[in-house]
């Protein structure tokens, strides 16, 4: 999703969903079990059982748009053991989560920039 959408804010939803829910199922999920506004353009982030799907909800100013991702060999690295319901992640973090990397806990890698003479 690099590139495609600049969030305001994106939100992980921490317990796993039922795959079969797809936009006003989630959307109901986040309306009932959290406070935050669905029309604001963040992303919203579910996971399945397995850990090895994510489910991407947000709103794009002219209606509800999901975005699917499924892992073939490897799960994503869900805070399953945290005590909150929903994370706030950077762009960074999202980044490194869909390419595997674990978010939670760990500070992110620091890329440093150099030039040639």
């Amino acid at each position: 999703m690099k590139g495609l959408i600049s969030p305001p804010a994106i939100y992980l939803y921490r317990e796993f969903v039922d795959f079969r829910k797809s936009i006003n199922g989630l959307a109901a999920l986040v309306e009932s079990e959290t406070d935050l506004s669905l029309d604001s353009g963040a992303l919203f982030l579910f996971t399945n059982k397995q850990r090895d799907k994510m489910k991407v909800l947000y709103w794009d100013n002219t209606g509800f748009a999901l975005w699917y991702k499924r892992l073939e060999k490897d799960k994503f690295k869900w805070p399953s053991r945290e005590k909150h319901q929903v994370f706030t992640l950077s762009g960074e973090e999202f980044e490194r989560l869909l390419s595997g990397f674990t978010i939670i806990g760990h500070k992110p890698i620091e890329i440093h920039s150099f030039t040639m003479s």
